[in-house]
């Protein structure tokens, strides 16, 4: 049987495999599928047994999120929701200084509690954000790095698909996650609007409403424009109080909960702005489905990477080659954190997730560190990831959006990457940022 890598055990050369195959470019879902087919030929066993393993790392009841939040993003973006809750931002924000940069980083903080996908937020409401922000005086990517970072911090503020994958990988309450996330969400988000005042360009002058695309109603008092912006935008801001109000009151859980938001999506849609058409149906229904095929097709084959990892015993290698580097917690900690740092420049969430968190969980429980905290800090490790070259998937969607070249949004993109590494240190050292809402148990 040939060996590519003679001498080297096979788990490991699966995971050089993988790292090759990237570094040729070929797409991560089918890096991860054909290392571990490779890995599994090497120890003698065959595809009938791929299909099962792969048929078992899709069928997971909590994975049924990730396709349905996907979907009401997607629906929301598409049938006017967002743009009603940008509007009434906007006037909310008024005539303060810099005022689309406000209104940016709050409306794709809020967003981040409707989507839960960075990537699928900067399609959504990049261009509308984006575009207001260059009518205010903003460098478009100066914008568009703005709507990146805010939302990369999807994947952080509930609900999130991430939250769910690590839910299910760690074998960790997703509700707890979802709660615990909160305030460290809202930090990051406070820790960008803080940014602004200083990172802004020059020449950026107080908003004026009329210098905006117009707004409905701007020739009424500011009172009446905002109540009227705040009843036409209703539905839509009480989007995250439906999802999260429900599940923290037990009416549903998680996973149902991105069912509710899709339908919810559809109700307002169709029988309040009334917006919805079959076209649009249509296209959220194509658009919705590509992107899930795109992260259930890593998930997929993260199954068969995951179970070379398990029978070749990488985890037990590894993660006692982790705990032997310093008795230090906080060095290895650090440790950690550059890994997923570093992963998250070259691949999705979703893939670090599969690949390090197998190693890094048993690190976790023998250091007795609260699973639920740990969640949170990789979420923010791999929300930076998303604003990272050289691959930072919101950094090529921004690019596409907004027809720059990737460099100058990363550009852009660079005052809020500083911010979001001092807020990762402070999540890392104030672990009770993070468990505060969970209650005195934790």
């Amino acid at each position: 049987m040939y060996d590519l890598f003679p001498g080297i055990p096979t788990g490991t050369e699966m995971v050089i495999l993988f790292f090759i195959l990237l570094a040729l470019r070929v797409p991560v879902a089918f890096s991860l599928g054909l290392s571990a087919i490779y890995a599994m030929w090497q120890i003698g066993f065959g595809l009938d047994l791929a299909g099962d393993l792969i048929a078992a790392g899709i069928t997971k009841f909590s994975l049924l999120a990730i396709p349905f939040f996907i979907l009401a993003g997607t629906l929301m973006g598409s049938l006017g929701i967002a743009e009603r809750m940008i509007r009434f931002f906007r006037v909310m924000v008024g005539g303060t200084p810099g005022g689309m940069g406000v209104v940016g980083t709050v409306v794709c903080l809020f967003w981040g509690a409707v989507s839960g996908s960075g990537p699928a937020s900067v399609a959504a409401i990049g261009p509308m954000i984006i575009k207001g922000m260059e009518e205010d005086g903003y460098p478009k990517p100066y914008a568009a790095g703005l709507v990146c970072t805010g939302a990369a911090l999807s994947i952080v503020i509930p609900p999130s698909i991430g939250l769910v994958i690590y839910g299910v990988i760690a074998e960790t309450s997703i509700s707890q996650l979802f709660l615990a996330a909160i305030l460290p969400g809202l930090f990051m988000g406070l820790m960008m609007l803080l940014t602004l005042p200083f990172a802004k360009p020059k020449g950026v002058q107080a908003a004026s409403l009329e210098r905006l695309s117009p707004l409905p109603h701007s020739d009424k008092p500011y009172g009446t424009r905002l109540w009227l912006s705040f009843k036409e935008s209703f539905w839509g801001l009480m989007t995250p109080v439906v999802i999260l109000g429900g599940i923290y009151s037990g009416v549903f859980t998680p996973t149902e909960a991105a069912l509710v938001a899709t339908v919810y999506a559809l109700l307002v849609g169709g029988l309040v702005y009334r917006t919805l058409t079959l076209k649009g149906l249509y296209d959220s229904l194509s658009d919705a489905a590509a992107s899930s095929a795109t992260v259930m097709l890593v998930v997929a084959y993260a199954s068969l990477f995951g179970w070379v990892v398990t029978v070749e015993d990488l985890v037990g290698t590894y993660s006692g080659a982790l705990l032997g580097l310093s008795g230090n917690e906080a060095v290895i900690l650090l440790v950690i954190m550059l890994i997923l740092l570093i992963a998250g420049m070259f691949m999705d969430a979703v893939t670090v997730m599969f690949i390090c968190l197998p190693i890094f969980m048993p690190v976790v429980r023998e250091l007795g560190w609260d699973p639920v905290w740990f969640g949170v800090l990789v979420m923010v490790n791999l929300a930076i990831g998303l604003i990272t070259p050289p691959v930072g998937i919101n950094l090529y969607v921004a690019a596409n959006v907004t027809r720059l070249p990737i460099e100058r949004v990363a550009r852009g993109a660079l005052p809020f990457l500083l911010v979001c590494l001092v807020g990762l240190a402070v999540i890392g050292l104030v672990p009770q940022l993070s468990l505060a809402l969970l209650g005195p148990a934790n």
